[in-house]
């Protein structure tokens, strides 16, 4: 598979002028050695209200590069600033979101919790002014469940004969249904 490359300023005027004789996609595209799809997505975002003009179409692709979204990385001083606020006990989500409002620097949390866990694996201490270090909720196994539980019950095999009769209150075990919400289970 052939790796894509960017459209030059030469091929867009080339784009241009086949585009202009009335030539469709299919043919531009072969003629240039490109994929139709790279033809008809550089037509669709470069066509101005008076068609498509190579000109017109490297200045909106060239601006469309300057505004995307570069990789920040870590630079000493977003390292000390996230240093800093952990141990004034932030938690990274507040840290990222404030370094987006005063530095006008936009990092995911992950990637400050990445920087945390790197801290920890050459000995730092950083991890310890996480709330949680991290760590997802994790279920208590082994614990007793005591809700429901009736103080000095009596297993049903173990009731007096009386109850078989089924004369008073309490000897049906439709009685004692509690149901949603404390009303009666039937």
């Amino acid at each position: 598979m052939q790796k894509y490359t960017q459209l030059t300023y030469e091929q867009r005027y080339h784009i241009y002028l086949l585009n202009k004789q009335g030539y469709n996609q299919t043919f531009i595209a072969k003629s240039m050695g490109r994929n139709k799809s790279t033809i008809s997505r550089e037509l669709s975002r470069n066509t101005g209200k008076r068609g498509y003009r190579h000109k017109q179409a490297n200045r909106l692709a060239d601006e469309r590069h300057q505004k995307k979204n570069k990789a920040i990385k870590l630079t000493d001083c977003v390292k000390n600033y996230i240093s800093e606020k952990l141990k004034e006990y932030w938690s990274p989500e507040q840290i990222m979101g404030r370094l987006e409002l005063d530095k006008k620097i936009k990092i995911s949390t992950e990637t400050a919790y990445r920087f945390v866990l790197q801290d920890k694996a050459v000995g730092g201490a950083l991890y310890k002014y996480l709330r949680h270090q991290h760590k997802k909720y994790r279920k208590r196994y082994g614990k007793n469940d005591y809700r429901g539980r009736i103080p000095n019950r009596i297993d049903i095999d173990e009731r007096p004969s009386i109850v078989d009769a089924r004369t008073r209150i309490g000897d049906w075990e439709v009685d004692l249904i509690i149901g949603k919400g404390h009303k009666g289970g039937f």
